[in-house]
């Protein structure tokens, strides 16, 4: 399973939210370089990385943060937040993503979601299924919509999607646990999907867990800043991966 640890940005800086309240915003670092290159000095090869002011916008805003992680690191970023447009997804590959995540585009425009993954592949687009109460949300979680979480996962397998990172909203930034229960649904209600949970991980403990269930991969936030579990942890997992 990768373990994928998360930078999530606001005027250029790295912050966490609870449930994707922007009025629970904690800066943790001002740098967010700093941060990147001290999870690849510890073995880490992934990174998860949300424009949360794009998410906001609507469109792509912190580009040059990740222009400046992909030059200066070696690390594989899965980048999202805010891209709605053709030219959003060109500026992002071409400032260094090797994936982008698109999670409200797929529910207010399929057709230019789908297009995405016909002009890319699907090894380079992952659909984000955030889900409240089992509703896919979007507009950075401030609307939920009335696409029920499996069935919208189902219906986007047929257009070729590989990728997804479902995060439960109710458990994200809260640091009380994963929705095991949720993903063990999702991989058993469908085939040859590369899950990669998110939202709620808050001790190393769960880790193994996840990967038991089938997860690809894990993305992690919080616990990490919060120093719930250390990154020597983390280090020490990817190497008896190998």
């Amino acid at each position: 399973m990768r373990i994928i640890p998360a930078i999530d940005i606001i005027e250029g800086k790295c912050v966490r939210l609870s449930k994707g309240d922007y009025n629970t915003k904690k800066i943790y670092n001002e740098n967010p370089l700093e941060v990147a290159k001290e999870f690849e000095d510890h073995g880490i090869q992934y990174l998860h990385l949300v424009d949360l002011d794009g998410a906001k916008s609507k469109h792509i805003v912190n580009h040059r943060v990740l222009e400046q992680i992909a030059t200066k690191t070696n690390l594989k970023i899965d980048f999202g937040g805010g891209l709605k447009t053709d030219e959003d997804l060109r500026i992002a590959f071409e400032s260094g993503a090797n994936q982008i995540t698109g999670g409200s585009i797929a529910v207010k425009n399929p057709e230019t979601f789908s297009a995405w993954i016909t002009t890319y592949g699907s090894d380079k687009i992952i659909l984000g299924a955030d889900a409240q109460n089992e509703k896919i949300a979007v507009s950075g979680w401030q609307e939920e919509s009335d696409k029920e979480l499996i069935p919208f996962i189902q219906e986007y397998q047929k257009e070729g999607v590989v990728y997804v990172i479902c995060t439960d909203i109710s458990k994200d930034g809260m640091l009380q646990g994963p929705s095991f229960e949720l993903y063990k649904r999702i991989l058993e209600e469908t085939e040859n999907l590369n899950l990669i949970a998110s939202g709620g991980i808050s001790t190393f403990d769960e880790l193994p867990k996840l990967a038991e269930l089938g997860c690809e991969g894990t993305i992690i936030g919080k616990a990490i800043y919060e120093n719930r579990i250390s990154l020597k942890q983390l280090e020490n997992y990817i190497l008896n991966l190998k």
